[in-house]
């Protein structure tokens, strides 16, 4: 009786956790937030910065909240909070901390930008910026993603010299190898040639031998025996 228990167990606890993938499979493919590959971005003192921010959601969005926050060491506070009502329509504020912030967002052609602008920035607004997305449709699922930006001074110029020599010597080194295998294909092809023409050469001079010798098969002219 044991021994016809434990398949029946096993069966049932892959049934288990396959049921339980296909709970959590559309939540790990619905609602994600991007702010792109770059996480931290840098701007100069005074001048204006973009956030980037899009969202997407297999399962479509309602009345979506997107909202904005600021967080450094010793500060936390909501920047803008807006509402996208559906696919056909663009973002809207409800709620902003900063008249600096512009919201550049859209969804026109599913781009599902909310994108935001910070003007004149200041050395205090470095920081996490964090972007959150909920969508009703979905359970009120949330999704955020973040971003540090970094108020300088200045831009440092980006010593590329280094990268500069390296690609100069790979490039070296390949052309180099081409020129090798190009040098190797060449000295093969004269080699042949110089094979082949031996070849004929020896075939040549062993026919030249046999008509000489009066041999079988030589075009020399037999002479007549001499009469006495």
């Amino acid at each position: 009786m044991s021994r016809a228990g434990k398949p029946g167990k096993a069966r049932a606890t892959w049934l288990g956790i396959g049921l339980l993938g296909l709970f959590l499979l559309p939540t790990s493919l619905s609602l994600e937030v991007s702010v792109g590959k770059a996480t931290t971005i840098y701007a100069v003192n005074g001048t204006a910065i973009l956030l980037p921010c899009t969202f997407s959601s297999c399962f479509g969005f309602e009345n979506l909240r997107f909202w904005w926050s600021y967080n450094s060491s010793d500060t936390y506070r909501i920047l803008i909070d807006g509402i996208v009502k559906n696919e056909k329509s663009d973002p809207k504020v409800r709620l902003k901390d900063d008249d600096r912030i512009t919201l550049e967002g859209t969804t026109k052609e599913k781009m599902n930008n909310i994108s935001i602008q910070l003007s004149n920035v200041e050395f205090s607004d470095t920081g996490k910026y964090s972007c959150y997305v909920r969508n009703p449709k979905e359970k009120d699922l949330q999704h955020h993603a973040t971003i540090f930006l970094q108020v300088v001074d200045k831009l440092e110029e980006v010593d590329n010299t280094v990268t500069l020599i390296i690609l100069s010597v790979v490039g070296g080194v390949i052309g180099l190898l081409i020129c090798i295998l190009l040098l190797k294909k060449l000295i093969t092809f004269i080699l042949k040639k110089t094979r082949e023409k031996k070849k004929e050469c020896l075939v040549s001079s062993s026919g030249n031998d046999n008509t000489e010798n009066g041999l079988p098969g030589s075009k020399a002219e037999e002479k007549p025996p001499t009469k006495v």
